[in-house]
Formats: C-alpha cells, sequence, structure tokens
C-alpha cells in the first residue's frame, strides 16, 4: 500500500478526498430522454404535443371498434350485425384453421405443424450468431430441411396419405411461396449480377436482357406466363404443379431485382480490392466469394430485406393464378360463406391478414438492423 510518511504521521493518498457524485437527474432516465428528444425547444414541443394528439385521434376510433366495442363469441356472424358493433372476431376464430391450413385435412395438419417446429428448429440458430456449428446448421437448413418438408407436406412415403397442393392454403401457402422465393433469388441474384458485370459478352447480354425484361412487366404477368407458358415449353403432356409454377415464376422475378441490388453492392467496392487480391494470386472465384462479395452484401443488407419484405407480400398475388394464400383465402370465406355475413366481418378479416403479414415483416426489418450493428464494425 502506498503511503506517505510525514512526521511520523502516516497520510494515505485518498485521503480527504469526497466520493463521486452521480450525475443529476435531469441529465440521464427517461425524463432526459424525453427532454432532449421531444421537448427541446418550443417547436419540438409543440410538434410533440399535435404528433400526440393525431396518434390519440387514429388510436381511439380504432381500439374501440377493435377492442371495447368487438364481439368476442357467436355462433354465427348474426351476432355481429348489431348496430354499433365493432369487430366480429368470432369469424376468425371460426375460420382460423383455414386461414393457417387451408383445405388441409384436419387429421394430417399435424405435419404442417411439425413442418414448422422443424424449421424453427433450423432457422433460429442459424440466424444467432453465438450460435455454434454454423456450416452443419446451414447444411440442415438448406439441404436436409426440404427434403423432409416436402415429404412431409406431400406425403407418399411412410404411409403418410398424399395431400395434393391444391388443398394448400392460408398461411402455409404464403410461407411456402415466400420462402422459397427468397431462398432462391438470393443466388439467382447474385449469379445475375456477376454475369451482368462479366467480362465474356454472351454472358453479360444475357443476364442483361433478363434482369431487364423481368424487372419491366408486373409480377401478375410473369404468373401468368408462368401457369400458362410454362407447359408449353415441355414435353407433350407435361403438366407441372400449378405451385410450382408460382415457385418458379416468384423466384425468377425476385431473383432479377436482387440482381441489381447485389450490382449495386458490387459497384460500391474499390477497384483496389479486387487488385489486390488479383495480386495475391486469387483466382476469381476466391477474389469474389472472399474479398469482394461479403463486402458488398454487407453494405446493401437493407436493400436486401427491403426485397425479402415486398416479396413476402406480394404472395398474395398468387390467388390470381387459383392458389389462395393468406389475404386469398380470408377473402373467399368473407365472399363464400353466408352464415358469416356482417358489416364488419371484410375488415375484421382484413385486419387479422394485416396483422399477420406486420409480424412477419416487422421480425425481417428488425433482425436487418440486428445484422448491420453486428456487421458494422469498420465504422465503429
Amino acid at each position: 500500500m502506498d503511503t506517505q510518511v510525514a512526521q511520523g504521521t502516516i497520510v494515505t493518498p485518498n485521503a480527504g478526498m469526497n466520493e463521486p457524485l452521480p450525475p443529476p437527474a435531469s441529465l440521464v432516465g427517461p425524463l432526459a430522454w424525453l427532454r432532449q428528444n421531444l421537448f427541446s425547444s418550443i417547436g419540438n414541443t409543440v410538434l410533440t404535443i399535435l404528433g400526440l394528439l393525431l396518434i390519440y385521434a387514429i388510436l381511439k376510433p380504432f381500439l374501440d371498434w377493435a377492442i371495447f366495442s368487438a364481439v368476442w363469441s357467436g355462433p354465427d356472424g348474426s351476432v355481429c350485425r348489431v348496430e354499433g358493433t365493432g369487430a366480429c372476431w368470432p369469424f376468425v376464430f371460426a375460420k382460423f384453421g383455414q386461414f393457417m391450413y387451408g383445405r388441409f385435412p384436419d387429421a394430417e395438419r399435424w405435419r404442417v405443424n411439425l413442418t414448422y417446429a422443424l424449421a424453427l428448429a433450423g432457422v433460429v440458430p442459424l440466424m444467432i450468431p453465438s450460435v455454434p456449428g454454423k456450416m452443419w446448421n446451414a447444411v440442415y437448413v438448406f439441404i436436409i430441411f426440404p427434403i423432409m418438408a416436402y415429404w412431409l407436406l406431400t406425403g407418399g412415403i411412410f404411409g403418410l396419405p398424399i395431400v395434393e397442393t391444391q388443398y394448400w392454403g392460408g398461411l402455409l401457402i404464403t410461407l411456402v411461396v415466400a420462402t422459397v422465393g427468397i431462398t432462391m433469388s438470393f443466388p439467382i441474384g447474385i449469379i445475375l449480377a456477376l454475369g451482368r458485370r462479366s467480362k465474356m459478352p454472351l454472358v453479360k447480354w444475357c443476364s442483361i436482357a433478363f434482369i431487364e425484361f423481368v424487372r419491366g412487366v408486373p409480377l401478375i404477368t410473369i404468373l401468368f406466363m408462368s401457369s400458362v407458358m410454362l407447359p408449353l415449353f415441355l414435353e407433350h403432356g407435361t403438366n407441372p404443379d400449378k405451385l410450382l409454377r408460382a415457385l418458379i415464376g416468384v423466384s425468377l422475378f425476385a431473383g432479377a431485382y436482387m440482381a441489381e441490388t447485389v450490382r449495386g453492392g458490387l459497384q460500391a467496392i474499390p477497384r483496389g480490392q479486387v487488385e489486390a487480391a488479383e495480386a495475391l494470386g486469387l483466382s476469381y472465384g476466391k477474389t469474389m466469394g472472399l474479398v469482394v462479395l461479403p463486402q458488398a452484401l454487407k453494405h446493401v443488407i437493407p436493400n436486401i430485406v427491403s426485397e425479402f419484405i415486398g416479396l413476402f407480400k406480394d404472395t398474395s398475388l398468387v390467388l390470381i393464378i387459383g392458389l389462395f394464400d393468406l389475404l386469398g383465402i380470408v377473402q373467399q370465406n368473407m365472399q363464400g360463406d353466408a352464415k358469416w355475413f356482417a358489416p364488419s366481418t371484410p375488415m375484421t378479416g382484413y385486419v387479422f391478414a394485416g396483422l399477420i403479414f406486420w409480424v412477419f415483416c416487422f421480425g425481417m426489418s428488425r433482425y436487418s438492423q440486428f445484422m448491420e450493428r453486428k456487421l458494422n464494425t469498420s465504422h465503429r
């Protein structure tokens, strides 16, 4: 222990010093945050008050309709036809099974639930950076799980009855189309982006032609072409499954848009990165796979996730070719079941479908922000 000896008295260095005081309450805590962000000036105070009044004006009638004046139980739509009633939630409760599974047989819906559980068992560890074994996790998610999901959902093996895709519907169709479209569009987009930047004229112009053609037409047109024209290019008598056609069309459409997003990231990488890799003797594949693409994809994470969110919402367009996704099955039940006819039934169904879409889209958005912060090491 350091001490000082002066005239026989032992004095410690910190003797007589006061303990540091905590910061003033006005500078830390919720009140400080409110003062700094919402009430820092007269203008901000006025805007904050106006914003709160606007939120109150919007939420009050919605909460009254959705909760306080809503009907929560009843055998049919007659309970929702009373004047002044709000949302008709018994309609959602009665049709919940169809909203989730479509016309999938009741006795076989455990197969869908098991598929969801197996998907979560693979996706959740893959999304958490601290979980080890990412390579084997990826092998399971991208190779093993798709095979297991196909066997479970379609059946035909191990004594499982065959369930044709025409009986699939609701959230099941939405997740299948979105998952396959997102998974396939990513590698397709990378290949097309690299092809567009290729020095080989044939590869470059074929990539450009495909990207510009697909991006020049709406998704509805692509779905019609995949549903009607695709069989014309196959062997006579071959009739691919309607869902398979939709998956091909959605994947190619999303891949073309993803290609432009990836190309934007590639153009943000300085030429010196490629020259340094070439100076080290790296091949083109290693240069792109180890040096350029990791940096390029990190730069465009927000754009990539925006494409994924847009694709997830665009799955509702498969209704045009006869596939009843979540929104389609909600509309079908609203229009085709006179038992549940009531003034508030359509709005209730749309609010329920919108809430499901919002949960998935908001989850993807928040995870992308987490990954941005995790990978943003070069700017700290």
